[in-house]
């Protein structure tokens, strides 16, 4: 058992000999069957162990040698192998053959003489120390190859394989073979011992030999067959592994492969190994200068080099390597020469881009040409040795030079060509892109704005196709259309500014009406430069719109000329010339003259102000300059956070004058801290000259607190707005925007806010433009010389004698554009200050402003110059001189231009009807001499107590006109007189109602008013005014500011210091200062904004009128009487008196004439006058309708005006309506149309049409106005500015129309806004044929209303009520209950019943506002429907009367006893019938006006 356990240990040997035909060459042939391939390929497989050649011919001493020992047989020694069923055995490969003596040629003798096939039966084989065969080299050398000897003994023998060749062997019959295998397979066969036939060589076998041995085979029992090919290593395992097989018998027997099959799975496995290995080198070598000794080290170790080495030995892999590196070389030459191929046309258009001198040339003799050129060599590279791509210079990458040798081959040629052919069609297709442009240039159907579609059929041609693309030909004519709109545009601009004088007639606003844009598309429609833009209608009425806003509101920004303005230029001219004060300490405390100066103020409580400014500190530099939009600014803190009324937290300090203010908070106690501070600041300024502290920009912010609930952070934030809305202030809130707790405000908020500072900060102007009453008394004349902005010539030439001249010196004005002069002028000096202006900025002051004269520029060869000029003096006084200055090429005798020649003589011509002064200077010697305008300063000097009386005069009828309010208005800083009207629908909200705003009014009059009637009745009258307004003007120190008292007009002779109110600021606040208006009617400077008639509560006998233009939805307007209580009249009010009195005192005063405008003096000024009587009063957003006897009276009293126009002129039209309008006409009026929001496009059997026809008994309310305000009610009663702010016109025309087909109309569904529903529903009533308060119940009210007791009053209008006929009633009732509703929520909607009843008292009432008894009773009827509102209980629900909600009625009006008439004339007429607007009430202060001025005060 022990034995057999150690024999099943053991790995089991088989002994294998390999026999087959051997002998001479005679008997084998040249070569052998290859018994030995057989043997080497099995024990060593790998390719480089394998040898083909294995030679019997052996020398006597190889044959001796210890290799073969003297033996016929070769030991080929011992092999282990893993057969099929993974069974390990180890095998000993025994090779029989012959060897052959190298000198006999025959077998060498050994010990054993047999025959070979006798020999090579033998089973039993021994050899001492015979050693193992590896090839023939080994013979000889045995010592330098590994020596293992055969096993000792004698080996005994297990099988045989039988080897034929059935390949054609040279010199060998195969039947010969095969008849020596038989007998060698008989002899072996004795052995009993298992024999398998190997068929050798049959990689080039022979298909007739291999079947010939498959029937030897077939022929013996149980003779096994196996083709083999030693070379391909196919089935050479297979042949030793079945004759092991039949060996033991307990293995499992062998599937013999065919060989052909055997070959393809091992072609498979060779070229996997091969992918594999090829992948390895691909990896591994990237640069063809490898070598293979250095990479096969590095492949060594891994598996695909090992196996593919293997397979088909090292050579073959390195075979495979150098094909690798000969393709990167390749390759790389490749990229280097499709580099150069890629430089070469860059080298061509570098070295030879003319087609000229190149157009003949052949390649060869580009060659030279190209070596004659002196940047050769920076584009070619001569090499000693060529072709380039055999050289080293393949691997030099720092030479991107391209080798000139390369200009040898195909390709380079071909790129010359290529070259050629280019330049050729760049010369063809240059000459069809100018042909192309000239054709575009010269075709007359190519206009500004014309499609290409409509373009190409005129200018296209077959060339242009077949040489220019679309997108080129597209592209030229693109820049070329851009090129003629420019010019049209340029062109069109110019031709606005020569209309100039209509632009400035038509008296525009931001939003011109459709008529006025309609006129001036007539008056342009016939110029040519109008219509060449008729394809860009868009883009022309774009110019037109911009162009109005640069004369509705002129600006260096809005100028045509922009940034080229004169303003901008003078300015520059004047700072660069001088060095101003106040310039002077910014350079002495900051080193960068490029950094202005914000003084910001931080308001807060408890430390915030503190926070704030540390932070707004850590983002400055190290010397508190902080950078805004690349500018830097010194930026100065001051922290307050105390008592502002203390000197320590002054918002003012000598030294510190704030452009800002933040007020922090973050509770409801530093919320009040703010408005409290901000109160006290403006209460300490009242009454001063410096109070621009009211005015002055704040931002309330809302600062993070860790501890803030969100229900109270939300609290905080509606009060911060609500806070903010009534200081008009802006309102951050960082703390909603998600801001750290580290940070109150982050950067970009702090750079907005200072942004905004630095904006108030230039509009504030706060170093004053306008000269104050002490450099007033500096100066004696006042000159304005104008320039046209745009003109061909340089202000620079022109300015330059003034500015050098030595008596020239900075203004001390703190203006950028004035300089003061001294010169002679008669016998003394005086002191000039010149202002030079634009003609766009000299428009504003015309009448703002006391100018002594005006020396107006204009070019003689621009149209422009000229007609900007012509719309300056056409509003110019005639008592102001004027000096023309024409400015030409050259000396006048030379000029040959038609258009100088006639603006010239037109210049002149102006210049003699107005008796002004002309002189022409030539540009080419622009330094002309000051002494030229001596004679107009002289003229200036003999004319300065006129012009200066005049203004005085003018002042002073404004400073009865107008409350400090008015003066307060955000008009009083613009530009022109309608500057800021509201121009949109959606009108800017009045803010609420603020307890900061001061209350201040006007002083009371004396009652003995008639003296100073007395006064006027001399010869001097003019003169007493004159004289006392200006030791008025004089007086240093404002008149105590006390509240207004409801007492007597009394007025004295002493007692006119109230008319130097609003001049003793330093600057006009008002805009117009002129007392005698244009004979149209009202100067539109007379509105003012919104706000002054909402926010400031005022009594009857002030003459400011609200008046809400119903077409407007809601806008109110206010209109300002500049002619009220002028104190220059008398009379005591009477009707009779004014007819018969006043006109007889007037005649006393006949030599005092009237200044008129010199419009009326020149011919050539105001050629567009008749377009300023061709419009109604009001804005231009909504124009109202035109009363065409309004109309044709007005442009009779236009027509009848005279040079000079005396006092008491008694055929003056505009007297006679005066007159008739305070007789209180009687008659019956016609009703007035009623403007309507629709465009009347549809016929409507709902809207406009009588009230009775649309209710019924059963629905006494209209059901439209039932839907709108069961709308309202539901969805709008919070919506801020209900009924004041206008809806969508477009919507509510929608709404009606919608209405109008469905009277089941759900608004919920349709998503209509509420104002749009508001709207509506006022258009409505002011579409009704009579207004829903009849006339005849207007005059009932207005009496009830003048009854003083305040119950007995509402008694009184609540039986006028009761007399409404039934419909209008039940209406009225519905719509005031409504209204009283509304008012109830006005701490959301901000919607008081005041506010409320000025928006609705027009529709409802609808007064004829043709006379002026009509605009004074406006508050009255105001009033009346705030009573209505207020009392809603009372009047409509049997409920007491009501207390006013506060110490104050909201409507002064509404509870004051009026002031008492000054006539005792009662009001008598006869109510009118429902359809008539009856006479209005007259004024409180009419009676008071003086009949000169009334005249001017209703038109």
């Amino acid at each position: 058992m022990m034995m057999a356990r150690k024999q099943d240990v053991r790995i089991p040997t088989y002994n294998i000999s390999v026999v087959g035909l051997s002998g001479t060459e005679k008997e084998k042939g040249q070569c052998g069957i290859g018994k030995s391939c057989l043997c080497n390929r099995f024990v060593r497989p790998s390719a480089d162990e394998f040898h083909l050649d294995h030679t019997s011919v052996l020398s006597t001493s190889d044959f001796g040698g210890r290799v073969v020992n003297n033996d016929h047989f070769l030991y080929w020694g011992e092999v282990s192998r893993s057969l099929e069923d993974c069974v390990e055995c180890k095998m000993h490969v025994v090779e029989q053959t012959e060897f052959i003596d190298d000198q006999t040629f025959q077998p060498h003798r050994s010990t054993a003489l047999q025959p070979y096939i006798k020999r090579a039966a033998a089973t039993k084989l021994a050899s001492a120390e015979k050693l193992m065969y590896f090839c023939t080299d080994q013979l000889g050398l045995e010592q330098d190859f590994e020596q293992k000897q055969m096993p000792d003994g004698k080996l005994l023998i297990d099988g045989f394989l039988l080897g034929i060749d059935v390949s054609r062997g040279m010199n060998r019959n195969f039947d010969d073979q095969l008849k020596f295998v038989s007998n060698l397979y008989n002899q072996l066969a004795k052995t009993k011992k298992p024999i398998v036939v190997v068929l050798t060589k049959c990689d080039e076998g022979v298909e007739r030999y291999i079947r010939d041995a498959h029937t030897f085979a077939l022929s013996k029992k149980n003779l096994q067959i196996v083709e083999t090919s030693a070379r391909s290593n196919v089935n050479v395992d297979l042949a030793f592994s079945t004759l092991v097989q039949l060996i033991d018998k307990s293995r499992g027997k062998t599937k013999i492969i065919p060989y052909f099959e055997a070959l393809k799975q091992q072609s498979q496995q060779i070229a996997t190994a091969k992918d594999k290995y090829e992948w390895l080198v691909s990896r591994i070598v990237k640069n063809h200068n490898e070598s293979w000794l250095s990479v096969s080290r590095k492949m060594q170790a891994s598996p695909e080099y090992q196996d593919y080495v293997y397979l088909e030995g090292t050579q073959k892999a390195k075979k495979l390597f150098l094909q690798h590196i000969h393709r990167l070389k390749h390759e790389h030459i490749e990229r280097r020469r499709k580099l150069y191929l890629a430089a070469l046309p860059l080298a061509f258009e570098a070295l030879i881009p003319n087609l000229d001198e190149i157009d003949h040339l052949s390649c060869i003799k580009a060659k030279k040409l190209l070596e004659a050129k002196p940047e050769f060599l920076k584009w070619f590279v001569v090499l000693e040795e060529t072709p380039w791509d055999a050289t080293s210079h393949i691997d030099n990458m720092e030479n991107e030079r391209i080798p000139f040798d390369l200009m040898d081959t195909v390709p380079a040629e071909q790129l010359y060509e290529a070259h050629l052919e280019k330049l050729r069609n760049e010369r063809k297709r240059a000459e069809m892109r100018r042909a192309f442009k000239e054709n575009l240039e010269t075709s007359p159907f190519i206009t500004p704005g014309k499609p290409w579609e409509e373009a190409r059929s005129f200018i296209m041609n077959e060339d242009f196709y077949q040489w220019l693309e679309e997108s080129v030909y597209m592209d030229i004519y693109g820049k070329h259309q851009k090129q003629i709109i420019d010019k049209a545009k340029e062109e069109f601009q110019e031709l606005l500014l020569e209309y100039s004088e209509l632009f400035y007639e038509l008296e525009l606003d931001a939003k011109p009406s459709k008529e006025k844009m309609g006129v001036i598309q007539d008056v342009l429609g016939e110029e040519q430069r109008f219509k060449a833009l008729q394809k860009l209608q868009a883009e022309r009425d774009a110019l037109i719109l911009k162009h109005i806003h640069f004369v509705y509101h002129p600006t260096k920004e809005t100028c045509p000329s922009c940034p080229a303005c004169v303003d901008a230029k003078i300015e520059h001219l004047i700072s660069s010339r001088f060095i101003r004060p106040s310039d002077r300490n910014q350079k002495n405390s900051l080193s960068d003259p490029n950094i202005d100066r914000i003084n910001l103020v931080i308001l807060g409580k408890d430390g915030l102000a503190r926070e704030l400014a540390n932070e707004i500190r850590a983002l400055c530099t190290n010397d508190d300059k902080y950078v805004i939009d690349g500018k830097m600014y010194e930026l100065s803190l001051r922290p307050i956070e105390g008592n502002v009324r203390l000197p320590v937290n002054s918002f003012q300090t000598p030294t510190f004058q704030p452009h800002g203010c933040l007020c922090l908070y973050n509770s409801k106690e530093s919320l009040s801290y703010v408005v409290e501070s901000i109160e006290k600041s403006r209460e300490s300024t009242l009454g001063r000259r410096d109070n621009h502290l009211v005015h002055l920009p704040l931002t309330l912010i809302l600062v993070n607190k860790r501890d803030t609930s969100g229900e109270t952070l939300h609290s905080l934030i509606q009060q911060g707005q609500q806070i903010a809305s009534k200081l008009q202030c802006v309102f951050l809130d960082p703390a909603s925007a998600g801001i750290g707790y580290g940070r109150n405000i982050n950067e970009k908020q702090i750079s907005q806010v200072l942004k905004g500072l630095l904006d108030s900060k230039r509009n504030l102007n706060l170093v004053s433009s306008t000269a104050s009453i002490k450099d007033l008394a500096d100066v004696d004349l006042r000159i304005v010389m104008c320039l046209m902005c745009g003109d061909p010539f340089s202000a620079d030439d022109i300015l330059f004698p003034v500015l050098q001249s030595q008596t020239c010196k900075s203004s001390h004005c703190g203006s950028n554009n004035s300089v003061l002069l001294e010169l002679p002028i008669g016998l003394h000096k005086k002191r000039i200050e010149l202002s030079i202006l634009s003609y766009h900025s000299s428009f504003s002051i015309r009448k703002s402003r006391l100018v002594h004269g005006y020396i107006v520029f204009y070019s003689a060869k621009r149209k422009a110059s000229l007609a900007m000029l012509r719309a300056f003096l056409c509003e110019v006084q005639d008592i102001i001189p004027i000096q023309l200055v024409a400015l030409t090429d050259g000396a006048i005798d030379v000029l040959d231009n038609d258009l100088s020649r006639e603006q010239l003589t037109e210049g002149e011509e102006i210049a003699q009807e107005i008796d002004g002064r002309f002189i022409s200077i030539p540009c080419s010697q622009p330094q002309h001499k000051l002494e030229i305008f001596h004679p107009f300063f002289k003229d200036v000097v003999d004319k300065k107590n006129i012009i200066e009386a005049t203004h005085m005069y003018d002042n002073a009828a404004e400073a009865c006109s107008t409350t400090e309010e008015v003066f307060n208005s955000p008009r009083a800083g613009s530009p022109l007189c309608n500057s800021n009207l509201q121009d949109s629908e959606e009108d800017i909200e009045p803010p609420s109602y603020s307890m900061f705003r001061e209350d201040t009014s006007l002083p009371p009059l004396s009652k003995d008013h008639s003296k100073l009637s007395m006064e006027l009745e001399g010869n001097d009258g003019l003169s007493f005014i004159m004289s006392n307004f200006e030791s008025k003007l004089n007086n240093k120190v404002p008149p105590p500011v006390k509240p207004k008292p409801p007492v007597h007009f009394e007025i004295t002779k002493g007692d006119l210091s109230y008319l130097d109110q609003g001049h003793r600021d330093g600057q006009r606040k008002s805009v117009s200062s002129s007392t005698w208006l244009p004979p149209d009617g009202f100067d539109p400077s007379d509105y003012a904004e919104p706000m002054d008639a909402v926010v400031k509560p005022r009594n009857e006998e002030e003459n400011i009128y609200s008046v809400p233009h119903d077409s407007t939805q809601g806008k109110i307007i206010t209109i300002r009487n500049i002619n009220k209580a002028q104190s220059n009249g008398s009379g005591n009010g009477s009707d009779s008196e004014m007819d018969t009195s006043s006109l007889e005192r007037g005649r006393k005063v006949s030599i005092v004439s009237k200044p008129v405008l010199y419009r009326t003096r020149c011919s050539r000024l105001g050629r567009f006058a008749s377009y300023r009587t061709s419009f109604s009063v009001g804005s231009d957003d909504e124009l109202g309708p035109i009363r065409k006897k309004e109309e044709d009276q007005a442009s009779q009293g236009y027509k009848g005006d005279s040079a000079v126009i005396p006092y008491e002129a008694d055929e003056d039209p505009r007297r006679r309506n005066i007159l008739r309008s305070l007789r209180r006409n009687t008659k019956k009026p016609k009703p007035k149309p009623r403007p309507s929001i629709t465009k009347a496009t549809w016929e409507s059997n709902y809207f406009g049409v009588p009230l009775t026809t649309v209710v019924t008994p059963e629905k006494p309310i209209p059901v439209f106005i039932e839907r709108c305000i069961e709308y309202i009610e539901a969805t709008g009663l919070s919506t801020e500015g209900i009924y004041r702010v206008s809806g969508n016109k477009s919507e509510m025309e929608s709404l009606q129309r919608q209405f109008d087909q469905d009277h089941n109309l759900d608004l919920a569904e349709k998503d209509f806004t509420v104002n749009t529903v508001a709207g509506a529903m006022k258009s409505f009533f002011s579409e009704l044929p009579d207004p829903l308060v009849p006339y005849s119940m207007q005059i009932d009210l207005v009496e009830a209303h003048k009854i003083n007791d305040r119950e007995q009053k509402l008694h009184a209008l609540k039986e006028v009520l009761k007399k409404f006929p039934k419909e209008n009633h039940e209406v009225f009732k519905y719509v005031i209950s409504h209204l009283n509703k509304v008012s109830h929520n006005n701490k959301v909607n901000l919607m008081t019943s005041e506010n409320l009843s000025i928006c609705f008292w027009p529709t409802l009432m609808r007064p004829d506002f043709s006379t002026m008894d009509a605009l004074t009773a406006t508050r009255t009827y105001q009033t009346i429907i705030e009573l209505f509102i207020q009392q809603c209980p009372f009047f409509f629900h049997n409920r007491p009367i009501s207390e006013p909600p506060g110490a104050t009625p909201s409507s002064p009006s509404a509870l004051a006893s009026p002031v008492p008439f000054l006539t005792s004339t009662p009001v008598t007429s006869q109510p009118s019938p429902p359809q008539s607007p009856p006479p209005t009430p007259q004024s409180p202060v009419q009676p008071l006006l003086p009949s000169q001025l009334q005249a001017e005060h209703t038109l």
